[in-house]
């Protein structure tokens, strides 16, 4: 039974990773529905994030050796740290120092009280509409190459948001770039690019904590096998979704994803108020 629910979690989270409706709530609410009592846990969630990260590295190979190129010749003098390649690296860089600083701050609280369904439901209902805001007002027509270093601090912070379950660091992200007025397509390729640093420092973090938990003799709510299964099946559903999301901000809004959150919020408060899911 731990293999179905590891396959399912995993096309859950390659699913939902890109598109800005958070993938932790919805494996969150599934695993809460598959694992009555037992939650997959922020680590299983870490760990899975591994895949569609991979997926993100293998679909923006060439974006991502060429900013690390450049990045690393500017270091010794051999390019000019004006290139909007090197200070894309830099601002990569400082755009990932805030969730890190706080996901360890508040390593504990996210692991425990942030994990409440009510939470969840209300990140959902609220950022949901927030992007939606983002979406409409403003000038959209700014390229990655005139982000200054402000902006790519404010859009650290609002990836950190995502530390909250329901919130979306896609959907964080995409916000603040809509916001500072960005490009959809723009928006998305850098809530992409930002996300790797971030999200495969959590993953293999969880993955080091997971095997210390196991070697202090704690078992895992879904074993090192299925968890593995998750992570592959991750990596295959999210590259699928970064071609098909990419292809869909060309020409379209964010409108359906507004909704989408809207109904899945309303619907968990509906379920806890009836006593189908439990909070923790």
């Amino acid at each position: 039974m731990d293999w179905i629910v590891a396959v399912i979690l995993g096309i859950v989270q390659g699913l939902t990773e890109f598109l800005p409706i958070s993938s932790s709530a919805h494996l969150r609410i599934v695993g809460e529905f598959l694992l009555p009592g037992r939650d997959p846990g922020a680590f299983f969630t870490a760990i899975i994030q591994i895949g569609t990260e991979a997926a993100v590295v293998v679909y923006f190979w060439k974006d991502i050796t060429s900013i690390i190129g450049a990045w690393c010749r500017a270091l010794v003098g051999r390019e000019d740290h004006s290139d909007p390649k090197v200070r894309l690296g830099w601002l990569i860089i400082i755009g990932s120092l805030p969730i890190v600083v706080l996901g360890l701050l508040f390593e504990d609280a996210i692991e425990s009280v942030l994990r409440s369904l009510w939470i969840t439901a209300t990140m959902l209902i609220v950022f949901g509409l927030i992007l939606g805001v983002a979406d409409k007002v403003g000038p959209r027509v700014r390229t990655l190459d005139r982000m200054t270093w402000g902006q790519g601090l404010g859009y650290g912070f609002a990836q950190a948001l995502a530390l909250i379950p329901g919130v979306s660091r896609s959907g964080g992200t995409i916000m603040a770039g809509r916001f500072l007025g960005f490009t959809r397509p723009e928006a998305a390729r850098y809530s992409f690019l930002l996300a790797i640093p971030a999200v495969m420092g959590s993953g293999f973090y969880g993955l080091y904590k997971s095997m210390a938990s196991v070697s202090a003799g704690n078992e895992m709510v879904l074993g090192w096998g299925p968890t593995a299964v998750a992570t592959v099946v991750s990596f295959v559903v999210g590259y699928v979704v970064i071609v098909a999301f990419l292809k869909f901000v060309q020409t379209k809004s964010f409108a359906v994803f507004v909704w989408y959150r809207v109904a899945v919020g309303i619907l968990i408060y509906i379920l806890l108020g009836a006593g189908v899911l439990q909070p923790l």
